[in-house]
């Protein structure tokens, strides 16, 4: 399986062992990517989204660790890889944009500085041509005056110029995946747009696969390729993007979708919130850890968890309310 993807993330179970118990931030959890392909995951705060991508480029923080599950990059076995050889990895075939930028760039280095280290690091070029890197680096994410910027420090610049700073910081060594969390957050809308435009571009022109985690489903519909749902650090159903908006059969999708305001409705509408809270990953439930939220959830859906339902060759959710319009149909 691992060989047909670039990133192959299969069953993977990661805990924090904090002094209060352990807390089980991912539980079987598969993910695959191909070259050039963009995935999304979404999910609210505290699904599991940014530790997968994290456990992934080796940056799990302690009290984590993963217990189970085996994750592969582009032919690297990532869980037998030791910190000196992920290194050599990290930065140059991957590489990360962080959600905050203001908080990510070191405030007493200009950002040239920044941007040298990284490549002097990687690629083994001189100062003189890292300064160049850099500039040409600065005009491909669309920043101008690249030379005046590169002087420049963090505070001088803007939340949308600083979060390109962290793009062309990414993109440094040309990496093969690129992953985004939540890139646009801090960003106002046009920002926002012009942020995520400018990664589509890069990505044709790279050729690089892109992991984007977001909260919003609306940012992913445009971008991806393939989107999967995370709750309570497991993934409640993964399809094609089209599948996923047109298609969902996870009550949380659907949950989701109905939180997205809609701009071509006639009268005005109420979004329809999640009602509830996150369950406890001290203690996470025996059964389906959306049910306590569910408004469809059976007896079944708090006693077990449901099995994975397969709806189509890139399509399947895991819900007892899918399990049983199987079986329906199956007997009719």
């Amino acid at each position: 399986m691992s060989e047909k993807y670039l990133v192959s993330i299969e069953h993977e179970r990661l805990s924090f062992f904090t002094p209060v118990g352990e807390v089980k931030a991912l539980n079987d959890v598969s993910l695959y990517v191909k070259e050039g392909e963009v995935l999304g995951i979404v999910g609210e705060s505290g699904s599991g989204k940014s530790v997968t991508s994290y456990s992934l480029m080796g940056l799990t923080a302690y009290p984590g660790r993963i217990i189970g599950g085996d994750l592969y990059f582009n032919g690297h076995h990532i869980n037998e890889m030791s910190e000196k050889q992920m290194r050599k990895i990290r930065g140059n075939e991957i590489a990360i944009i962080f959600q905050d930028p203001m908080t990510s760039l070191n405030p007493v280095y200009t950002i040239g500085n920044q941007i040298r280290e990284v490549i002097m690091l990687h690629t083994g070029k001189n100062k003189n041509e890292a300064n160049e890197r850099a500039a040409e680096l600065l005009r491909l994410v669309g920043i101008n005056e690249p030379e005046k910027r590169l002087k420049q420090y963090p505070h001088e610049l803007s939340g949308g110029m600083r979060q390109r700073v962290m793009i062309a910081i990414a993109l440094a060594c040309e990496p093969k995946l690129l992953i985004a969390d939540e890139p646009t957050t801090a960003l106002d809308v046009t920002i926002q747009a012009q942020i995520l435009e400018l990664m589509t571009e890069l990505k044709k022109k790279l050729g690089m696969a892109i992991i984007m985690i977001t909260h919003d489903l609306g940012i992913v519909a445009n971008m991806c390729d393939n989107i999967a749902v995370m709750y309570a650090g497991r993934i409640v159903e993964s399809g094609s993007t089209d599948e996923i908006f047109y298609q969902p059969s996870h009550e949380y999708t659907k949950g989701l979708l109905q939180s997205i305001p809609h701009l071509n409705v006639k009268e005005h509408e109420r979004l329809v919130p999640i009602e509830g809270t996150p369950v406890d990953m001290l203690n996470p439930p025996a059964g389906c850890p959306f049910a306590p939220r569910c408004k469809a959830c059976m007896k079944i859906c708090l006693r077990e968890m449901p099995p994975m339902t397969v709806l189509s060759d890139t399509h399947y959710t895991k819900c007892w309310l899918m399990q049983k319009k199987e079986s329906e149909g199956a007997d009719a």
